[in-house]
């Protein structure tokens, strides 16, 4: 199932983040993708919020995968910094697909095939008004 949200703005970017993760069960990783600055940090924020995670969720600057607590486990990985698919095999993060929380990975695209083939992958495109295209791909 694909759904299309067109956002004005950071609010209605986490609100389709909202709605998506009230869908969302235990176990369920989320692909994003976007250029830089599209909202795949804000979206990311929007998710966390919806499960009750406290902490602030930011981009990750030296760490690629931070761990948060809310009414599921949350697990946050930005793959931004990765220069070849073949170095995500070491950042292991498989092992957190399994652990019954919800993961988000930002910048997937870097590492497409470490995807299950079951995970949501969420495609945000900066339109030439700046609004924000927020495509949906739910198995």
């Amino acid at each position: 199932m694909t759904s299309l949200v067109t956002s004005a703005g950071p609010e209605e970017t986490m609100r389709a983040a909202r709605t998506l993760a009230g869908r969302l069960k235990p176990g369920t990783v989320i692909g994003l993708r976007g250029g830089l600055g599209a909202g795949k940090t804000v979206f990311t924020k929007g998710v966390a919020e919806a499960l009750g995670v406290a902490a602030m969720v930011t981009s990750q600057s030296y760490t690629l995968i931070a761990e948060y607590e809310g009414r599921l486990p949350f697990f946050h990985a930005d793959l931004y910094r990765l220069q070849q698919a073949a170095e995500i095999e070491n950042v292991g993060i498989e092992e957190y697909f399994d652990r019954g929380g919800i993961t988000v990975v930002e910048w997937c695209d870097r590492a497409p095939a470490a995807l299950p083939p079951d995970a949501v992958v969420v495609t945000i495109t900066i339109e030439p008004d700046g609004r924000r295209r927020i495509e949906i791909e739910e198995p």
